[in-house]
């Protein structure tokens, strides 16, 4: 994972979908506020005390001209329930009516009857100082004409009905207190903002955490059914995170351990069918070889020299034959088991080829069937442990020469070949021209015990063991190289060996 990019990581994804859908509330949250502010200002449209004391000044004016006989009070705490600052209303007849939404401070009630020139205990008594309704530093407007003064921590507002004062209102100037505006709009922006997380909570679940838990449960459930025994299951591992990191390791590691465990089978297959060839073909000649032993021994039974002999030579063929097969499964087994070191060393073609046609002369004369031989160039040689390579083309040859039929020919060939990837390799081919090997058993030629008498006739030659071509197969893998088997249109089989050739060594 060190190749991941930083906006592929899932830690980077979650992160900054968190901050998105956090942006998004807050947003969410603050058109909430203004939308509930927006409803508190038709409570308090007001921006300032004195805007707020004009404006409920103006308020109460009204509604005394409309109505002469208003209960104030009444009015008051219907028309401004919830308010974020301390006022109090005082008309002339001395009623005095608190705003109830936020507690008044102690002396705004005196500090409106002195403002309005009625003492605290003299509501009947005319402004002191011919100073009116406003007082000094008062003033007015509007339709029903208000003033507004300032003292101290208080801001006043006349109510002015018919030119004249007929009362005032005064509004503290020290900011409502922070449980007043909790108490007022808490509980509306408490439930809004509830209903936003509860929103901002399944917008997050739904498209940063639930993609990931999808794919989480699927790679859950690869891996619970390749513990219980299947294999070939594999975890979705598209995308380019951490999740699609690691269920591509463990596709990898499923596709390492199905291998495995196809090859365990495969060769626990091939044990089996080793095994049944094997008591097959030694059963053969044991049973033969049982059944003369007896009939020799027994001593009812008459025979003559002549019988006695042949009897005794078909014993000693079927124990060699027993022996061969031993000997090929050992050959075999240290071939496949790399029990056996091998000599490297520079091995001419030619000599190996002339070797081959002085072991088999007698037999092809007596069969009537040529041998070619053919190396390009004439010097040609290929490294390898020469024992080993001159048993492998001996084999050839004599399966060549088993289902050639009289009169046919055998060519041995060895030329160089370039490959790109191999590099320079040593093509060895025996080719016949007997009746070839059918397609269907082109792929099994070089399995323990297959006979190629079975697919190849017309021959009167016996076959051997079944085990030939599988030491040629193992002694040419050991040596790097690949064998193959085709046939030739108009002739017989072909078998191909191809063998590094490693020609810095034999120009040393």
């Amino acid at each position: 994972m060190a190749d991941l990019l930083w906006y592929r990581s899932l830690y980077w994804r979650i992160a900054l979908g968190f901050v998105g859908v956090l942006a998004i509330l807050l947003v969410a949250q603050a058109l909430v506020f203004v939308w509930v502010s927006g409803r508190a200002a038709d409570v308090w449209p007001g921006r300032t005390p004195v805007e707020y004391a004009q404006l409920i000044a103006t308020d109460v004016a009204t509604a005394l001209v409309e109505q002469p006989g208003l209960d104030l009070e009444a009015y008051i705490s219907t028309r401004f329930p919830g308010t974020y600052r301390a006022f109090v209303v005082v008309t002339r007849d001395r009623r005095m009516v608190y705003g109830r939404g936020v507690p008044s401070p102690p002396m705004i009630g005196r500090a409106a009857l002195g403002r309005l020139g009625l003492e605290a205990g003299d509501p009947g008594e005319p402004p002191r100082g011919g100073r009116g309704g406003g007082g000094r530093g008062g003033r007015g407007g509007g339709p029903a004409g208000f003033e507004a003064g300032r003292a101290n921590a208080f801001v006043f507002a006349s109510i002015v009905i018919g030119g004249s004062p007929a009362g005032i209102v005064a509004v503290a100037q020290t900011p409502p207190p922070m449980w007043a505006a909790i108490s007022s709009l808490g509980p509306a922006l408490g439930l809004q903002a509830f209903a936003v997380l509860c929103v901002g909570a399944l917008l997050v679940s739904l498209l940063v955490f639930r993609p990931t838990r999808r794919r989480l449960s699927a790679l859950q459930s690869a891996v619970q059914a390749f513990g219980d025994g299947r294999t070939d299951v594999r975890a979705p591992d598209e995308g380019g995170d951490e999740v699609a990191g690691l269920a591509r390791a463990f596709n990898e590691m499923a596709g390492r351990l199905d291998e495995r465990t196809q090859a365990l089978i495969e060769s626990d297959r091939v044990r089996r069918q080793l095994l049944a060839d094997v008591s097959h073909e030694l059963g053969t000649p044991l049973s033969a070889i049982r059944g003369y032993v007896e009939t020799l021994s027994m001593p009812n039974v008459a025979l003559d020299d002549r019988t006695r002999a042949r009897y005794l030579g078909i014993v000693s063929e079927e124990a060699e034959r027993l022996e061969r097969i031993v000997g090929d499964l050992l050959d075999l087994a240290r071939l496949e088991g790399g029990g056996q070191t091998m000599e490297r060393r520079m091995v001419p073609v030619g000599a190996l080829f002339r070797r081959v046609e002085d072991r088999h002369g007698p037999t092809l004369r007596d069969q009537r069937v040529q041998l070619v031989t053919q190396v390009d160039p004439p010097d040609l040689a290929v490294q390898g442990d020469e024992s080993r390579l001159e048993q492998a083309v001996q084999n050839l040859a004599a399966n060549a020469i088993r289902h050639t039929p009289s009169a046919g020919h055998i060519t041995l060939r060895a030329r160089v070949i370039a490959d790109q990837v191999q590099g320079e390799q040593v093509e060895i081919s025996i080719e016949d021209t007997g009746p070839g090997v059918p397609d269907e058993h082109l792929g099994r030629v070089f399995d323990r015990f297959y006979k190629a008498d079975a697919s190849r006739t017309g021959t009167a030659t016996p076959s051997g063991s079944g085990l030939g071509l599988s030491i040629v197969r193992a002694i040419v893998t050991r040596h790097g190289g690949t064998v193959a088997v085709e046939n030739v249109p108009g002739a017989g089989a072909r078998f191909t060996l191809r063998l590094p050739r490693r020609q810095e060594v034999a120009e040393a």
